[in-house]
């Protein structure tokens, strides 16, 4: 056979846990025989009885492993010649062998060559990027991911998709093997540039997925976990990646979002910026702007962030970081933070963000409405933008423009300075902007009644601009009128909602 016969391929590892009921050639032939009818295109058998074994019932390409324990040599993955040699003769197309620097019985280079000279294929086993470098050297004709993390110090819970993706630049046969135990990282460790997938215990090792299911039904009844959630924050402008615990940050990092990249890069980017967070954080929340549908991500307006149709931002997620995740729409995930932990102080409330766009969300009795719900920002009808989104009249972007037309190249932030110093032009935008945003917040206040109307975003907040909204008020009676009240958290609102959120799910305390 050729390595590129196994592109895109699931390969199922039949290694039963040893000593165990079902560690007898019967049992990993029925294993094996099992996955070739599920779909698997190759097995990865442990030691030369059972390659014998399986061979007789199918010629399913076979990739041959010999487990031991030397007492000269911590190498345990066909450490010796001989080994591969028994490998072959039993029916092993391909030999897979420990590929790291550590002292062996046999040379990696003797192994290979031997492998070869028996007309088999050599997958070194590696734990670095630099033992695939000198395996490939050597004359292997495969790698894999097989020994991340387990060369010394803890055993991490993800996949090594970084090493994945480093091998790959070395050679186009990776092989990514190690703690892929859902769909969703196999699919990743393909993105990352893996030519295909050995999974083991979650698939054929009964005891493993038994204990990893009584696990997580004990946690879900326990409730959340004590770990914090990794919040993210992908903007327009800037990407924030924080650790959130009972609605505080502990850690933050803060970057600029880079429009190239598209939404892959940006994740990549943060898992680049918080891999030391690893082993810290329990779910992933990504508050982002647009909306989720069934987990993919959708631009409601691509001059804010331009994406392709339908990204599948959940499934990238958990496949990036190994843990459970969610989206949602910043705006409401900004709205969830104020209610739990700001100013909207658990009351009824809608909260509104005016800063380049206009964003919301909307919490009635409880419970956060998502979907489409809170983006006021788009409302249509309004003014002389008739035709057009309701923030192409109020927001940072309308202010620049009309800045423009008055013949000064100045951004939002700099026309509150020249207001202040007295600017008439400066003035005039303002309170044009207030003027508009006052009549928004009438028609939230007649329509949700809610107990507030909680504002923020750089605009929003900006001196003296919520002011200038309340005095625009036209409806008579105090009554009718909305309580607008700043926001609490500031720019952290989105990614303590959204961890907040994570948490909430499990609960299911929060609707749609």
């Amino acid at each position: 056979m050729k390595i590129g016969d196994l592109e895109r391929s699931l390969i199922v590892s039949c290694q039963p846990v040893p000593d165990g009921p079902m560690d007898r050639a019967d049992m990993v032939t029925a294993f094996a025989l099992a996955a070739i009818a599920g779909g698997a295109s190759a097995l990865r058998i442990e030691s030369v009885e059972y390659v014998r074994a399986v061979r007789q019932v199918t010629d399913a390409p076979i990739i041959g492993i010999v487990k031991k324990d030397l007492e000269t040599s911590p190498v345990r993955i066909t450490p010796d010649v001989a080994d591969a040699m028994a490998l072959i003769d039993a029916g092993a197309q391909i030999v897979a062998f420990d590929a790291t620097s550590r002292p062996r019985p046999d040379t990696v280079a003797d192994i290979i060559a031997a492998i070869h000279a028996k007309g088999a294929l050599a997958m070194a086993d590696c734990s670095s990027v630099e033992d695939g470098r000198a395996a490939l050297a050597a004359g292997a004709d495969c790698v894999g991911s097989t020994l991340s993390g387990y060369t010394g110090g803890p055993v991490p819970d993800a996949p090594d998709f970084e090493l994945i993706a480093g091998l790959r630049k070395l050679t186009p046969y990776v092989i990514a093997e190690g703690r892929i135990r859902t769909p969703e990282q196999a699919a990743e460790a393909i993105r990352r540039g893996a030519f295909s997938v050995v999974v083991g215990s979650a698939i054929t090792r009964t005891e493993h997925v038994t204990s990893w299911f009584r696990q997580a039904m004990d946690a879900g009844l326990r409730g959340p976990t004590n770990k914090a959630v990794l919040a993210i924050d992908v903007g327009g402008t800037k990407t924030m990646a924080c650790l959130v615990k009972e609605g505080k940050v502990i850690e933050e990092v803060q970057f600029a979002t880079d429009h190239n990249l598209g939404p892959d890069g940006w994740i990549d980017v943060i898992a680049t910026k918080v891999s030391n967070w690893r082993g810290s954080y329990g779910r992933v929340a990504a508050a982002v702007t647009g909306i989720v549908v069934d987990g993919n991500w959708q631009a409601l307006n691509p001059a804010t962030l331009n994406l392709p149709q339908d990204y599948p931002l959940i499934d990238r997620l958990r496949g990036t970081f190994g843990v459970d995740a969610i989206a949602v729409n910043d705006a409401q995930c900004a709205a969830w933070g104020e209610h739990r932990f700001g100013a909207g102080a658990q009351k009824d409330m809608v909260f509104l963000t005016v800063s380049t766009g206009i964003g919301g969300g909307i919490v009635i009795n409880g419970r956060l409405l998502q979907g489409t719900a809170g983006h006021f920002g788009l409302f249509q009808g309004y003014f002389e933008c008739s035709h057009r989104p309701l923030e192409d009249s109020i927001s940072g972007h309308w202010m620049n423009a009309e800045a423009c037309k008055a013949g000064y190249e100045l951004e939002a932030p700099a026309i509150f300075v020249a207001a202040r110093s007295g600017a008439p032009w400066a003035s005039h935008i303002i309170a044009i902007s207030a003027r508009r945003l006052a009549i928004l917040c009438q028609n939230i206040q007649l329509a949700l009644d809610p107990k507030c109307i909680v504002i923020g975003g750089g605009i929003g907040l900006a001196e003296g601009y919520i002011d200038q909204v309340r005095g625009a008020f036209t409806f008579p009676k105090i009554s009718l009128r909305p309580t607008l009240v700043s926001a609490g958290l500031g720019r952290h609102a989105g990614v303590i909602g959204a961890a907040d959120l994570a948490i909430a799910q499990s609960n299911s305390i929060f609707g749609g």
